[in-house]
């Protein structure tokens, strides 16, 4: 491992593990051989017949790179071919969660990480993966617990994605400005830029998910104190509404007075747009938008830096384990399934997906650097600055969830609907109301 990649998994500590049951169905029975069914089947004389699975994901942004990842494979295994499925990403949990009850859900499809996916497990979904060769040994601990029991593995780590502010770095040096090296001075500039007629953030509101996905999820770990902060949340040391988060959703609401004035109307799509066209000089965002821009090709060169924290605060980049890949116990395809699996925990589909996809990171041991300028930015913020994952969608097994609660209260701060304590005060309340820690939890 490069020095690179140990800073970036060794930060990566203290993933909550959601415990489960045992699943109800027996899923977990290692098999003495994954393709012992194949190679018998490659010794007889007549051909094998060809086998097609269906792989299930919210990307649909991703089907030219991801065909040509699984062209690359059926150059392996000429018999089996894998097809790309993509749903609507704001659909994605909704179809799946049918799908499965229903008996038609795909063969192979993108997990989320932590408690959705668990619960999957937890009622016979997904089959065991214990038996897939060496996936201990390829992928860090902190990153196979996102997809895993205590005992059982049952999703193989698929990317990783990360946090930052984009901005126009050739903006920045015609008009003498640097980046700021804290909040405080973060809306300084966006002041100064402000009053000279310039929208400083080409963030928008229109689609509710991004002011969490974007700028919550961008400025938090700054600010709670990363994962130990994190933590203190889940086990009930800290409220869901203390002083701190009180302050992560203050700095939302500081950044609603940088953001176009009609950003209710604007989608993601038209915020990218706004950066992309030069009209707006900084951008809330995260690795996954390295492709789109690289597509757009700007006329300025773009860079990207991490969210600086409030004065006195430690720097946090977000890294998060974004999504893994598993096998539908249902599947009349179990050991050709697990057959690309197994291909998955390997460097050779590692080295692949990073070339194609720059700015979603495998998480393999033996994969530590990208030949993406763009992606290495993001690198080079990893081992410049501690990094945290994600808060949300790790206590996602009670209803309202902590993502659903967040996503409407940032929503609701960014324009001006609740202040910044009531915000918090509803994340409490939804989140108390079934998570036993939260109602257990220590007031200021």
């Amino acid at each position: 491992m490069t020095p690179t990649f140990q800073l970036i998994t060794g930060l990566l500590t203290a993933l909550l593990l959601i415990g489960c049951d045992s699943p109800t169905k027996n899923t977990t029975t290692e098999s003495p051989s994954i393709d012992t069914t194949i190679k018998n089947e490659q010794e007889a004389s007549e051909p094998l017949k060809q086998i097609i699975l269906t792989m299930g994901s919210w990307r649909k942004d991703d089907v030219e790179q991801i065909g040509f990842i699984l062209k690359k494979f059926n150059e392996k295994y000429p018999h089996i071919v894998i097809k790309f499925d993509p749903t609507e990403p704001s659909q994605y949990n909704d179809v799946i969660a049918a799908q499965l009850e229903g008996g038609t859900a795909p063969d192979l499809f993108y997990l989320r990480s932590h408690s959705a996916s668990a619960e999957m497990f937890n009622k016979g979904y997904l089959v065991g993966l214990n038996d897939l060769t060496d996936i201990r040994n390829n992928f860090p601990p902190q990153m196979l617990n996102a997809w895993a029991t205590k005992e059982n593995i049952y999703g193989v780590p698929l990317m990783a994605v990360s946090h930052g502010i984009y901005f126009n770095a050739s903006f920045f040096e015609q008009n003498n400005l640097v980046v700021p090296t804290s909040w405080e001075a973060l809306l300084s500039l966006a002041e100064k830029l402000k009053a000279e007629g310039i929208i400083p953030f080409a963030n928008a509101t229109g689609d509710n998910w991004t002011t969490n996905g974007l700028i919550l999820q961008n400025v938090l770990p700054g600010i709670i104190g990363g994962d130990q902060g994190r933590l203190e949340y889940y086990n009930g040391t800290r409220c869901f509404n203390d002083a701190q988060m009180v302050s992560v959703f203050k700095a939302v609401k500081d950044i609603s007075s940088y953001i176009a004035t009609n950003h209710r109307l604007l989608k993601y799509a038209d915020s990218l747009q706004l950066f992309i066209q030069g009209k707006s000089p900084m951008w809330f965002g995260g690795s996954w938008d390295i492709p789109f821009f690289e597509a757009q090709n700007p006329d300025f060169d773009w860079s990207v830096f991490a969210i600086p924290p409030p004065d006195g605060k430690e720097y946090y980049v977000t890294f998060h384990p974004d999504a893994g890949i598993g096998l539908n116990s249902s599947s009349p395809y179990i050991e050709e399934a697990k057959l690309f699996l197994q291909w998955m925990t390997t460097k050779e589909f590692a080295v692949l997906f990073e070339e194609q996809l720059p700015g979603f990171f495998p998480m393999h041991y033996e994969v530590t650097s990208t030949k993406n300028p763009h992606a290495n930015l993001f690198l080079d913020l990893h081992n410049q600055y501690k990094t945290a994952t994600r808060i949300w969608r790790q206590i996602e097994q009670g209803e309202p969830s902590d993502y659903k609660v967040a996503v409407q209260a940032s929503a609701d701060v960014m324009n001006n609907l609740i202040t910044p304590q009531q915000a918090a005060d509803n994340l409490q309340e939804g989140i108390s109301s079934w998570y036993l820690p939260a109602q257990q939890c220590q007031h200021d």
